[in-house]
């Protein structure tokens, strides 16, 4: 072979291979998002039993990058977050050292300036997406990452979802840590009242969408040392006519114990309530809620009850105090229930709650982008932590409204106005009143 054939040669295949470069980068550069969420938040808590009072605000700043996937049979990309918090006003004594709004400096007053950066990386094979990194924000019956105070909640670990199956999604995955909504560090995971931390929380589940109005769910979660936890769950979607539907929503939780659970830094709190085995999980919780949806009303109306062995067991943050005495900010996990309210969780040993919720949307009266909601929420038989004296109970009242710029330069500015009463029965939630004044915008650079 002469040198101006393998000239010819070598010059195809380069050109080949920077072609190929070429499209997979532009995938991974097109399909890229780089957005700036920004959110002020007003948080007031008025205990009114005479306990610390709580009073914030403060302003979050959160850039997230999300690049697409370069091109062949494993596409590969990156998600990154930064964020930023600004604590802009407290007032002297309005600060509590419980790290639930924003981190505490040593002396506990509030830290005026705080950030942290994390990544994920990414695959994907057909259907089916990998992710490990410190990013990573679940939505599962078995595990929420909260997003409900000035910044989200993150776990670091991997998990992966495959969609190969037409109608049904598979997840599954181990995380290790996680990082508090008023934190920079990230602790281990344990669940209320635990101070030894686990570093396996392995899960998997799956959503089979049976026809296009019903879904059947199952998960199943377990936290080294802790607990064991199944659950099932059933949606249907029953349309009456235009703008007109019936949704119901059933669900179940069945917790027990594992490895070390009982034992001390291993211990669960069953949320200040009862257990007929202190410290340990043994649980079954079953939720039915029935939603009517007409036109631009929405009324929903529902029911919870909790075994009587033990409370309702979630994951949550290990209880880690640092060098300083402060703890690093790990409260703060949600809940796949209604009753994961504003103020109480109304999932203690024996508890029978009934709650319900009416909504209604301005659009039909002209004023696009407003939506308002009031909620009730009473929890009845609540067994008493020694077992026996008469059974508590607690009520909660919530009011929620938002407004959405639906056009124009301020298209997507978001205000959030919530308040919420309760009033407990001898539990241990002092009688609080709670409200929490968000405003939110995002973004999009590209």
């Amino acid at each position: 072979m002469n040198n101006n054939v393998k000239a010819s040669i070598n010059a195809v295949i380069v050109s080949a291979v920077f072609g190929a470069v070429q499209v997979a980068n532009a995938a991974f550069i097109e399909d890229s998002k780089l957005t700036l969420g920004m959110r002020n938040f007003y948080y007031d808590n008025d205990n009114r039993e005479g306990g610390a009072d709580q009073r914030e605000w403060a302003q979050s700043f959160k850039l997230d990058y999300s690049s697409g996937f370069t091109e062949g049979f494993i596409g590969f990309g990156v998600d990154m977050q930064s964020l930023v918090g600004i604590h802009l006003d407290g007032g002297k004594g309005y600060h509590p050292d419980s790290n639930t709004f924003t981190p505490s400096d040593s002396d506990g007053s509030a830290t005026q300036e705080w950030s942290s950066f994390g990544a994920t990386a990414k695959a994907r094979i057909s259907q089916t997406e990998f992710r490990v990194g410190n990013t990573l924000t679940p939505s599962l019956p078995i595990l929420i990452a909260t997003d409900s105070r000035l910044q989200p909640q993150t776990f670091g670990g991997a998990m992966f979802t495959s969609k190969e199956i037409d109608n049904l999604m598979i997840t599954g995955g181990q995380l290790e840590r996680a990082k508090g909504r008023a934190s920079t560090n990230s602790t281990g995971l344990s669940v209320p009242g635990g101070t030894e931390e686990s570093n396996h929380f392995r899960f998997a589940g799956a959503d089979w969408k049976v026809t296009k109005d019903l879904m059947l769910q199952f998960y199943y979660a377990n936290l080294e040392d802790f607990y064991t936890q199944h659950f099932f769950g059933l949606i249907h979607i029953q349309p009456l006519g235009e703008r007109q539907s019936f949704k119901t929503d059933l669900r179940y939780f069945k917790s027990s114990s594992d490895g070390k659970n009982g034992e001390p830094g291993y211990r669960f709190n069953n949320n200040g309530g009862y257990a007929k085995n202190p410290g340990e999980v043994d649980n079954t919780t079953a939720i039915a809620m029935f939603t009517y949806t007409f036109q631009s009303h929405s009324l929903m109306v529902g029911h919870q009850r909790v075994s009587d062995d033990g409370s309702l067991v979630w994951l949550s943050q290990a209880n880690v105090v640092n060098g300083s005495g402060r703890n690093e900010g790990e409260g703060g996990i949600s809940f796949y229930s209604f009753t994961d309210a504003m103020i109480g969780n109304f999932a203690r040993a024996g508890e029978n709650t009934t709650f319900g919720q009416y909504t209604y949307d301005f659009a039909d009266a002209g004023i696009s982008g407003l939506k308002a909601s009031i909620s009730y929420l009473r929890g009845e038989d609540i067994k008493a932590v020694s077992g026996s004296g008469p059974d508590l109970h607690e009520v909660e009242t919530d009011l929620r409204i938002d407004y959405v710029v639906p056009e124009g330069p301020l298209k997507g500015f978001g205000t959030t106005l919530r308040h919420g009463v309760y009033r407990g029965g001898g539990t241990s939630i002092d009688d609080q009143d709670q409200t929490r004044l968000i405003f939110n915008y995002t973004y999009s650079f590209f």
